[in-house]
């Protein structure tokens, strides 16, 4: 089995080029970052963590692909991604070049983790109608997708379009999308029309939803895609579960720390599942 990394890198943590770095010099497999592009201040939307207050580091969250770029330029093999990357909140033209322009930097080793999001206050000063948000992030990945593999792309949807267009880099191989969501047949048809994988936060439960994901690629003819438990703590028999489930790569959290809080936790993986 594969192990990857994820931390919430912000402008306090370890400097995520160096974190990719010290991982893959540890036999890490892969480094996802999660976005945020602002907090609001005013807001209403409760905080997915159950805390009465939003943690500090939702809003100090650093760009991504910057830094994902920035990692390239440190590491030789590990996977670099994205976990997950907000596509509704993001013009779909300039992120393809940003996303292909990675892939440049780091051929075949770009991998893109994209979720549909949970702050409707974030998501409205982007302008995304929040019900349709799943509709906006499917055309703007699509679009993208042609934009990738099109030497004249064109793309005509509800939320996003263009006329035929040259535009380069393109990616050196086709960059897999990794939907995030908790399981239900809204996500897994997404997975089965578009998406390349799962990723499940956590993957408590993935072992009844593997069953309704398999139906939901069967009926679009296509072969089961991967799933990738992600932010998920190590805890005693859960990558031996996993495992047993056919599970190829887990991502496992690492606090938003400094060095001496990040490096630490990372031997301790290392020594305990690599």
């Amino acid at each position: 089995m594969r192990l990857g990394i994820t931390m919430f890198a912000t402008d306090l943590t370890m400097a995520p080029h160096e974190l990719a770095a010290e991982a893959e010099a540890r036999g890490f497999a892969s480094l996802y970052l999660p976005e945020h592009t602002h907090i609001p201040v005013s807001r209403a939307t409760p905080p997915p963590t159950g805390d009465a207050a939003l943690p500090e580091e939702y809003a100090r969250t650093l760009d991504p692909l910057v830094s994902l770029a920035a990692a390239a330029v440190t590491t030789e093999r590990i996977v670099l991604g994205t976990g997950v990357l907000l596509p509704a909140q993001r013009e779909p033209i300039v992120t393809a070049k940003a996303v292909a322009t990675l892939d440049r930097l780091a051929p075949g080793r770009v991998a893109l983790g994209i979720g549909f999001g949970w702050n409707a206050e974030e998501g409205a000063d982007h302008g995304v109608p929040w019900k349709r948000r799943r509709a906006v992030a499917r055309e703007h990945v699509l679009a993208m997708r042609a934009l990738w593999t099109d030497e004249e792309a064109s793309f005509t949807g509800e939320f996003a379009g263009f006329a035929p267009s040259r535009a380069w880099p393109k990616p050196s191989r086709r960059v897999p999308v990794l939907l995030g969501g908790a399981p239900g047949p809204t996500l897994f048809a997404h997975i089965a029309e578009y998406g390349d994988g799962w990723m499940p936060i956590g993957g408590a439960g993935v072992r009844e939803a593997l069953p309704a994901l398999r139906r939901a690629c069967e009926d679009a003819g296509r072969a089961m895609v991967p799933v990738v438990p992600f932010g998920t703590l190590p805890t005693p028999g859960k990558l031996d579960h996993f495992a047993s489930l056919g599970i190829e790569e887990v991502v496992l959290r690492v606090p938003a720390g400094d060095r001496d809080s990040v490096l630490p936790v990372l031997d301790g993986y290392a020594r305990s599942h690599l």
